[in-house]
């Protein structure tokens, strides 16, 4: 039974929002591959019959991103480690800023929709297009690849440029929709 054409509200008791960063420069093998998750974040999705009566709103509070995992690295991440990096995300990257993404369009068939959008990303406001998937039984997800210097971001690095944040972060939603009322 495919959902029901309605509005839901979704958040971080439903499901996950999650980036996914990457590694580059000459000392990559020395860094960590993140995974951090939005702890803050509200979506809503208006679910049409047609597709073209779909849209997406969601606001993220740019202050509550997490390291949940490192992968890769000389070492393995500590608690004091991933405090660092979330208040470096904070402090020197967001700034703080308000993370907000409102669709312009939805195509597709079957729960397979294309969703072209406005992201606002460190107070720069550029086109985002993915895919999303609605499953027949409530599960949502969606992943958007964000390059930052797109966002007037200049992609964090350390040990004087030598290992750097890709400039390509992964954003996933992986949530359930909240059963009707």
């Amino acid at each position: 039974m495919s959902p029901q054409a309605r509005t839901y509200e979704i958040g971080p008791d439903d499901g996950t929002l999650s980036v996914r960063t990457g590694r580059s420069g000459a000392a990559a093998k020395a860094g960590h591959d993140l995974v951090i998750h939005v702890t803050a974040w509200r979506a809503t999705l208006r679910l049409g019959d047609d597709p073209a009566d779909t849209s997406i709103e969601l606001d993220a509070d740019a202050a509550s991103l997490r390291v949940r995992e490192g992968t890769g690295g000389l070492q393995s991440l500590g608690d004091d480690d991933k405090a660092n990096i979330e208040s470096t995300i904070d402090d020197e990257v967001l700034k703080g800023r308000t993370i907000t993404f409102r669709s312009t369009a939805v195509t597709g068939a079957d729960g397979s929709l294309e969703v072209q959008g406005e992201l606002t990303l460190a107070d720069t406001t550029r086109p985002v297009g993915f895919d999303l998937a609605v499953g027949d039984d409530g599960r949502l997800r969606a992943v958007a690849v964000v390059k930052q210097t797109d966002f007037g971001m200049k992609p964090y690095s350390t040990l004087f440029g030598a290992l750097k944040v890709a400039d390509d972060v992964r954003v996933e939603v992986d949530a359930g929709l909240p059963q009707s009322p």
